[in-house]
């Protein structure tokens, strides 16, 4: 594959990357290796964390500790307890002596913390390493560079300030500092108060304009005028003094409440008031920007025109993308090429643009042109890549770059520290120390030892742990260790006696948990097919089984069981489609059949008709998992489809639901 076609991955850098898929999974608990039985070396140094964290330092037994791999987390809660008193130079000694571990930024965090709330700020600076993540402890770092870099203590506060709710009382210091020293000035407070008005923060909001003298009172009358009444926004003086920036914030306040109350009304507003705002640039793309999204979303016709003329001014890949999807739900192929033509370089060549152009050139009677856009499109290994590849006849693109270890390359992974710690955080059962470590180690290897990563995790079975480090090593083309076959005799067991392919269940359950058996979403979702305990009881009763607790459904055996069950209900219910199907598993079958009332009735149609983004992504990913978890059992791609012949043939409407 060329540079920048690599598909079925995060976009970003590494780190946030793998942030973003692992929030998005809610993956919070557990690893997928069965624990080793602890030794007495295990059980007596588990006596002694305990004590560290209790900070029960004179019961620790001193022999169980020395030379332990796990040391530094016995020195990590002692040097913890010492702070603020600790000295810089000793958390620094701290840090360089565990670079390689998890345990050094917790301890530059916890020395920034503990420095910052004691006004230690020459020792936080010491420590820093840049600026450091999360408010408190910026508002910490700033309030110690006053002392030395106003400038950046000014620019990173005013930063912090411009929130529309409250910030952490660490904040406060620095606030009164730029205060007095004029950065946060009246024009500040009153952004932050617009910005608090357009959250509804109705109290801040108070709070922010009672500081403000009286000069600013016009301005303040006129946001009143405006509360529940985002009409008058045409009538009211662009002159509210203070050099028309009182009304430029008003504005884009107000504005964000307009445009979700009556979108049609507040673009015929713009209109009138657009050529008389004092505004920046960067505040007339948000409102613009804002008006095009809910314009398309809502579908408004008489906002069409207006909309079409600022896309390419606005050059945002998602109004793109509604303006295409829109057109496609239409059977408008004129206005779905025209609109992936418009598109930059950037987007259009994505596999998913290139593969509706080619639709678009098909129905208006280019097939050269379709051929064209189809063969670009099946370069790529992702849902729409095979549809391409389908529709041309040309098997499907995996673009594999597997690599295969020695035993004893891999021997040598296990003796690295790190590799280590993480076993041995297993062993006494600290399995979100393991994961962390085991992030960590990731994270600081190059492609070289993320590779070997990868493959021992394989080699030992920690199927999450596979998964995870392909993610943070962004080892995307690495097809066996990102989809490894974790648990395949149970999925192809189970998949035989529900009468599900087992290759469909092991794509749902890589994508809803990336197979961390004991993973707990935000919701209460649980298990490898992240199961509702709710709905695994409603299953169970089905199996005439006992309704199983929380905690045995993150077995593997029992989760996997009830997971194929309730797939297979879905495929009942839906005339054996698996598109549908999939969608259910994800949004619920109310919402699908809701939606296959309102379908153009094409597959493809229909995935791309699907209103939340997240099933919509959802429904194909599962599609192309599939298809890489039978190719990889094959060996082969050849005789593998990622949509079936009945489901390109079946219409997507409501007849396709089984109402029995």
């Amino acid at each position: 594959m060329t540079p920048g076609k690599q598909t079925l991955r995060p976009r970003g850098s590494r780190r946030f990357a793998a942030l973003r898929h692992l929030t998005g999974l809610g993956l919070l608990l557990g690893l997928s290796l069965p624990l080793q039985a602890a030794t007495p070396s295990d059980q007596s140094f588990r006596a002694a964390f305990d004590d560290a964290r209790a900070k029960r330092f004179d019961e620790i037994q001193q022999v169980a500790v020395n030379g332990h791999v796990l040391e530094g987390y016995i020195e990590y809660h002692q040097l913890k307890a010492r702070l603020p008193y600790a000295t810089a130079a000793e958390v620094l000694s701290f840090i360089e002596r565990h670079a390689d571990s998890p345990l050094a930024e917790w301890m530059r965090g916890q020395a920034i913390s503990a420095y910052g709330r004691t006004g230690r700020h020459d020792a936080l600076l010491e420590v820093s390493d840049g600026v450091p993540a999360g408010a408190q402890r910026q508002c910490y770092y700033y309030t110690a560079q006053l002392s030395n870099d106003v400038a950046s203590a000014s620019q990173g506060g005013l930063k912090l300030w411009h929130v529309s709710g409250s910030q952490d009382s660490a904040c406060d210091p620095l606030f009164s500092a730029l205060r007095e020293r004029g950065v946060i000035d009246d024009q500040a407070i009153w952004e932050r108060a617009m910005l608090a008005w357009a959250a509804g923060q109705g109290g801040m909001v108070s709070y922010l304009e009672r500081q403000l003298p009286s000069s600013w009172q016009r301005a303040i009358a006129a946001r009143e005028q405006l509360e529940g009444n985002f009409a008058a926004i045409t009538r009211l003086p662009t002159n509210l003094g203070h050099g028309g920036h009182a009304f430029a914030a008003l504005s884009v306040a107000a504005m964000h409440g307009f445009v979700r109350a009556d979108t049609e009304a507040a673009l015929e507003a713009w209109r009138k008031v657009n050529p008389h705002m004092p505004m920046s640039d960067e505040q007339r793309h948000t409102v613009e920007r804002d008006l095009a999204w809910y314009s398309l979303v809502r579908d408004i016709p008489n906002n069409r025109g207006w909309v079409d003329q600022r896309l390419t001014i606005l050059d945002d890949e998602e109004l793109f993308d509604l303006r295409m999807r829109n057109a496609v739900r239409d059977g408008d192929w004129p206005q779905v090429r025209e609109w992936v033509l418009k598109m930059p370089d950037r987007f259009r060549n994505e596999a998913r643009y290139q593969y509706w152009l080619g639709r678009a050139d098909d129905s208006l009677g280019r097939p050269q042109e379709a051929r064209a856009a189809w063969t670009r499109a099946a370069t790529e290994r992702n849902f729409y890549g095979f549809l391409a590849a389908d529709r041309i006849g040309q098997a499907y693109s995996l673009n594999r770059d597997d690599q295969d270890f020695s035993d004893a390359e891999l021997a040598k992974v296990a003796e690295t520290p790190a590799v280590k710690r993480v076993r041995a955080l297993m062993n006494i059962d600290e399995i979100g120390l393991a994961r962390s470590e085991w992030f960590n180690a990731v994270t600081q290897a190059d492609d070289a030892d993320a590779r070997r990563l990868a493959a021992y995790a394989l080699q030992q079975k920690w199927y999450d742990l596979t998964v995870f480090a392909t993610i943070r090593g962004q080892l995307w083309d690495g097809l066996s260790w990102r989809f490894p076959p974790a648990w395949q005799q149970d999925f192809q067991r189970f998949g035989a006696d529900a009468g599900v392919d087992p290759w469909m269940l092991m794509a749902l359950a890589r994508r809803e948990s990336a197979f961390n058996p004991t993973a707990t979403s935000p919701v209460g979702a649980r298990g490898l097919m992240q199961l509702m305990p709710g709905t695994a009881a409603q299953v169970s009763r089905g199996l005439g089984l006992p309704t199983p607790s929380n905690a045995a459904l993150g077995d593997p055996v029992t989760n996997i069981r009830l997971g194929s069950t309730y797939i297979r209900e879905m495929l009942d219910r839906y005339s054996g489609n698996r598109l549908a199907a999939a969608a259910a598993y994800n949004a619920g079958p109310g919402r699908v059949d809701r939606w296959l009332a309102d379908t153009p009735g094409e597959y493809d149609r229909f995935v791309e008709r699907i209103p939340f983004k997240e099933t919509r992504e959802y429904v194909k990913a599962v599609l192309a998992y599939r298809v890489i978890f039978e190719s990889l059992a094959k060996g082969t791609s050849e005789g593998v489809k990622v949509v079936s012949d009945r489901e390109v043939s079946q219409r997507y409407t409501t007849a396709l639901v089984d109402r029995r």
